[in-house]
């Protein structure tokens, strides 16, 4: 079996059995997205414990590997410090799954929990932070996700 097969493999699994699929009633921050061209739709709710990620759920309906990596981002960050979720990159995401190579048309499909994550945790901060130099640094982070 070739490492294409692999992660063919992989994505048809995440795909069919998400791991942290649900709502987490309590959450800190909740956060929604989609890609209207492929019909994509997300929800992130996330709670934060002593500047880490306690837990994270997704919930919504996407393809395939929307839904995959939307399940590894989720294991990726659960338990993170929220400095190391901000660092987490779209290759961080697209290599766990061998999808460094996707076509454009998908890339949207793969990276759009990343983008609702981030969304996610830069509206938590938001209101978090006191010094308007953070804020500042947010949004330039923000504006530069992709």
């Amino acid at each position: 079996m070739s490492n294409a097969d692999i992660y063919h493999e992989m994505i048809i699994d995440y795909s069919r059995n998400p791991i942290n699929y649900g709502k987490i009633e309590d959450h800190d921050v909740t956060f929604h997205d989609s890609n209207p061209l492929c019909g994509d739709s997300i929800d992130i709710d996330m709670k934060f414990n002593d500047n880490k990620v306690s837990d994270i759920k997704f919930h919504g309906k996407g393809c395939a590997i929307c839904m995959a990596c939307s399940s590894v981002l989720t294991e990726i960050v659960k338990g993170k410090e929220i400095d190391e979720v901000r660092n987490i990159s779209k290759n961080d995401i697209l290599s766990e799954l061998g999808l460094e190579h996707l076509q454009a048309v998908r890339i949207k499909c793969a990276l759009l929990s990343l983008k609702v994550l981030k969304s996610a945790l830069y509206s938590y901060l938001g209101k978090h932070l006191k010094d308007s130099q953070d804020v500042d640094t947010l949004k330039e982070e923000a504006a530069n996700l992709y």
